[in-house]
């Protein structure tokens, strides 16, 4: 039995939509479909920073407009609301200046006491450089809700629909991972989907002895198995077991890619989840470069107060 924090994951009643305006091709139709899943209203956010609308006055010299910044927002975000409302959906618009947008995303979900946040990321920066993009980083170190992300590669209809949706869940079987593992379950219930469970171990060493190989796939074998058992018989029965070999992003990202997955899971505890994007990057590459949407689970839906305080810094 699941408890009603739980179920406000897979069943969300308030979707906040973070965006710079330049996404909302990309945001939308995936917030829609949730919503009408769900029934959750639709808070669409967009921060204009403070420098961010200059035009020139009759001499020449360049001026703040900021009527006109908080305009040229409000009329961008207005037609989506329109056609939400036309669906049967609650939405709301709302536009704020701030310093920091990361700091205004993670006040707004408090406020809208969201169950679930929705993010653009950039993927690759200039001359490669891995990046999310600042804002989408900065609120992934800090917020511990559901965070559901659509990067540059991803399409609203680039998965398979042909056939039955399948959801991917990639876990390291670390902390926190069969809470995550029910969630993914029950996420896959909601979409009538088939689960399929991925672990991706290091890449087959030949100094390794073959004999200790197989030990450890047979115990993640086996713990996958348990988890599958345990969790599918509650939420979903059709749970698939994976395990490859490689680096983990590129494996999960590969699998994700020929099994057509309509949506990614990846199950972390805040410290993990804040290791992976700071240093590991397992999770800020597939964030990057799925070609459909990745939902990141937390242990927790209260912003820690520490780790908010570490965005304000970065920012004062």
């Amino acid at each position: 039995m699941v408890d009603t924090a739980n179920e406000r994951v897979t069943h969300p009643e308030a979707i906040l939509v973070a965006t710079n305006l330049s996404d909302l091709d990309r945001l939308m139709p995936f917030a829609f479909q949730m919503a009408k899943e769900s029934g959750a209203r639709l808070e669409l956010l967009h921060i204009v920073p403070l420098s961010a609308e200059f035009t020139a006055d009759a001499t020449g010299m360049p001026y703040y407009d900021r009527e006109g910044a908080l305009y040229n927002a409000s009329s961008l975000l207005e037609p989506w609301c329109e056609r939400a409302r036309r669906e049967g959906l609650h939405c709301e618009a709302l536009v704020r200046e701030g310093q920091s947008a990361a700091r205004e995303i993670i006040a707004a979900v408090r406020h809208f006491k969201a169950d679930r946040l929705v993010l653009g990321t950039r993927g690759l920066g200039k001359l490669g450089k891995l990046i999310l993009g600042s804002v989408a980083e900065q609120v992934l170190r800090v917020v511990t809700l559901p965070v559901f992300t659509v990067g540059p590669e991803v399409h609203p209809h680039a998965e398979n629909s042909g056939g039955r949706r399948t959801v991917l869940f990639a876990t390291a079987l670390g902390e926190g991972h069969r809470a995550s593992a029910a969630l993914a379950c029950q996420i896959a219930r909601h979409q009538h989907a088939r689960l399929v469970m991925l672990h991706v171990l290091p890449p087959v060493d030949g100094k390794r002895r073959p004999e200790t190989q197989n030990v450890l796939y047979s115990t993640i074998l086996y713990e996958l198995r348990h988890l599958a058992s345990t969790v599918g018989a509650d939420c979903c029965s059709d749970v698939e077991i994976k395990i490859l070999y490689g680096n983990p992003a590129i494996e999960i990202l590969a699998e994700a890619r020929q099994l057509q997955a309509s949506l990614i899971v990846i199950g972390a505890a805040r410290a993990s989840m804040f290791d992976s994007i700071t240093r590991d990057r397992t999770v800020c590459r597939v964030l990057a470069h799925a070609r459909c949407p990745v939902l990141t689970l937390h242990g927790s839906d209260v912003v820690p107060a520490a780790a908010e305080a570490e965005v304000a810094a970065a920012h004062q």
